[in-house]
C-alpha cells in the first residue's frame, strides 16, 4: 500500500509534533506501507549548515527503503507572516503538481498544518480518483481546528472575510476526507457541531514514547550545571514558544511574585525576544533557546513542577504535545489553561497536577506556592502517561484507519 504525503515541514526540521511525524513514519514502514513524501527544503529548526546540505539533496529513503522523501527548492521561512503565506501558497502548487503526477497512490495522508493543506489534498485526491480511475481516499489528521485558532489568539473575528474563507476552507477539507483523526473528544465535538458525520472521525490522541522519555535524577541532570542552577531550590520549568496562541508572559508574571524560587525557561517563537529582555530584570529567572528533542528527558526532568500556558480562549482548540512528555518524566503540571478543555480534565482525573485560569499571574504563582509546601505531591503521571498515551497504541490506530479506508 502507497501512502502521498505532502507536509510544509519534514524531518530535520523542529516543529512540537516533530516526534509524532517520526514516530508515524517509523510505525507505517514497520507495518509495511510505502510513503512518498514531497516536501520543500528545511526551513523552521534548522541551523543554515543544515538547510545548506539539504539543498543538496533531492531525495532520500529511510526505514528500509519504505519511506522516500522528496525535497523541493524552497527560499527559508523568515517571521514575517505575510511573507510565510506566501509561501505556504507557492509549497502547495509545487505540491499540486508534484501530488498529480504520483504514482500508484493508495490512499493520501493530509495534515492541518497549514490550514490549505486539506484542501490541497482533497484536489489531488479528486485528480487523481479520475486519473486512476478508481476512488483515492483521503485521511486528514486534525492537530488544530482552523479558523476557530485564529479567533481565539486574536488575529482575527468571527465574520471576518479572513474567517469566512477559513471556514469554506475548513467546510470543503472535511467533504474530502473519507476519515478525519482528531486528537481529542474535544475537537471531536467541535467538528461534530459543524455537520461532520461521526463515522468520518476518530479520536486518536498524541503520545510519546515512554521508552526514549524517561525521568532523570537530579544527581544525573547535566542541565543544572550547564545553566547554573540550583539544585536545592524549588525549580519551574516552563519549556515551549512565546507567541500568541500561549500567553506564556504570565510565566514571567508569576516569577515576580515568587522570587524565592527560581525558574527556568526554554523558549521560543515570535514574541521570545522580549521575553529574553523582560527576563533580564528578573534575578531568579534563567532564559535559553529551546534544546534538541533528544535532550527533552533532562528539561522535564529538571522542574519540581512544569508549566503549560495558553491564551484565554485557545485551550479547546488543541491539545498541548508537551503535556505528555512531562508526564512520562513523572513531573507534576501546572497549567495556567482553559479550566474547561480536555487538559485541565486530564490532570484532574489523573491526579498529575492542576489547572488554574490562564493569563492570572496570582493565580498561577498561588498554584505554584501550593506545590512549593505540599506534603503529598502529584506522583502518578508517568504511570498514566504509560496507560493511556502510548506510542505503540497510537500510531496503530493511525496504521488502522489508513487501512481501513480501502
Amino acid at each position: 500500500m502507497k501512502v502521498l504525503r505532502l507536509p510544509a515541514y519534514c524531518i530535520p526540521e523542529k516543529i512540537a509534533s516533530s516526534h509524532l511525524q517520526a514516530d508515524r513514519l517509523e510505525g507505517f514502514a514497520k507495518a509495511g506501507l510505502d510513503i512518498e513524501i514531497h516536501t520543500p527544503t528545511p526551513t523552521r529548526g534548522v541551523d543554515a549548515d543544515t538547510r545548506r546540505t539539504y539543498k543538496k539533496i533531492k531525495h532520500e529513503t529511510m526505514h528500509d527503503g519504505h519511506v522516500h522523501i522528496y525535497r523541493f527548492s524552497m527560499f527559508g521561512e523568515g517571521r514575517n507572516p505575510l511573507v510565510r503565506a506566501f509561501r505556504y501558497v507557492l509549497t502547495n502548487v509545487i505540491q499540486y503538481s508534484k501530488g498529480c503526477r504520483a504514482k500508484d497512490v493508495d490512499v493520501i495522508y493530509a495534515s492541518s498544518t497549514p490550514p490549505t493543506q486539506g484542501v490541497l489534498c482533497g484536489w489531488i485526491k479528486k485528480h487523481l480518483s479520475r486519473k486512476y480511475k478508481r476512488p483515492v481516499p483521503m485521511v486528514y489528521n486534525l492537530q488544530d481546528v482552523f479558523p476557530d485558532s485564529l479567533v481565539t489568539t486574536g488575529l482575527t473575528t468571527e465574520g471576518s472575510i479572513l474567517w469566512k474563507i477559513g471556514r469554506k476552507m475548513e467546510d470543503a477539507t472535511y467533504r474530502y476526507a473519507d476519515k478525519i483523526i482528531v486528537i481529542t473528544e474535544a475537537m471531536k465535538r467541535n467538528i461534530l457541531e459543524k455537520g461532520v458525520p461521526e463515522e468520518k472521525i476518530v479520536v486518536v490522541p498524541n503520545w510519546i514514547d515512554t521508552d526514549a522519555v524517561t525521568p532523570v535524577e537530579k544527581a544525573d541532570n547535566r542541565l543544572f550545571e550547564e545553566f547554573g542552577i540550583d539544585r536545592e531550590k524549588f525549580t519551574v520549568v516552563y519549556a515551549g514558544n512565546f507567541g500568541a496562541a500561549q500567553g506564556a508572559h504570565v510565566v514571567l508574571e508569576a516569577a515576580k511574585l515568587l522570587p524565592e524560587m527560581q525558574f527556568v525557561i526554554f523558549g521560543g517563537g515570535a514574541e521570545f525576544e522580549a521575553a529574553k529582555q523582560q527576563a533580564k530584570t528578573l534575578p531568579n529567572v534563567i532564559i535559553n533557546g529551546l534544546l534538541p528533542q533528544d535532550r527533552v528527558p533532562e528539561v522535564y526532568s529538571l522542574g519540581d513542577v512544569c508549566l503549560i500556558t495558553c491564551k484565554k480562549g485557545v485551550g479547546n482548540s488543541g491539545m498541548p504535545s508537551k503535556t505528555w512528555s512531562i508526564m512520562a518524566c513523572n513531573t507534576p503540571i501546572i497549567a495556567a489553561f482553559d479550566t474547561d478543555s480536555e487538559l485541565a480534565e486530564i490532570l484532574q482525573t489523573s491526579n498529575t497536577g492542576v489547572c488554574v485560569e490562564p493569563e492570572d499571574p496570582k493565580a498561577l504563582a498561588e498554584a505554584i506556592s501550593a506545590q512549593a509546601t505540599a506534603t503529598c505531591r502529584f506522583t502518578n503521571a508517568r504511570e498514566y502517561v504509560c496507560r493511556y498515551a502510548s506510542k505503540t497504541a497510537s500510531v496503530g490506530k493511525y496504521i488502522d484507519v489508513i487501512k481501513s479506508c480501502l
